[in-house]
């Protein structure tokens, strides 16, 4: 690899610093400030990165927050729902075969309007965030 060479002007105190490290069995000045400029310039880069994809990082943190407390209400919304719906509603007796065909019926058509929801991307229930707040 091709060495350039550079004329450096350090303080006093850093320079005494370098002779103190360069004195070291197998270390060399150049060695040294090669290690240093080249540690320097990584760090500078990665900071050049950071900077670069922080705003970015920030905002899709920010939506995975909204997204993890929009699904936390959504679920504590269900298991309330369900719990009420189980509270207020009768138990259906063994042989009531009518009422059981009629739940199973019902069941079908909630998990048919579920798919058809999903499937299509429409929401019963708009959020705020989705009407521009």
């Amino acid at each position: 690899m091709e060495k350039i060479r550079h004329q450096l002007f350090l303080p006093k105190p850093l320079s005494d610093r370098l002779e103190a490290l360069a004195a070291r069995p197998g270390a060399s000045k150049s060695a040294i400030l090669v290690d240093a400029v080249t540690a320097w310039l990584n760090r500078r880069g990665a900071s050049e990165l950071e900077d670069r994809f922080a705003i970015r990082l920030d905002r899709l943190t920010q939506a995975i927050g909204r997204v993890d407390r929009d699904a936390y209400v959504i679920l504590e919304t269900l298991a309330l729902f369900i719990r009420f719906e189980l509270a207020i509603q009768t138990p259906l007796a063994e042989n009531d075969q009518a009422g059981r065909a009629l739940g199973a019926k019902r069941f079908e058509a909630f998990v048919t309007q579920v798919g058809r929801q999903v499937s299509t991307g429409r929401r019963t229930l708009v959020a705020s965030s989705d009407n521009g707040e």
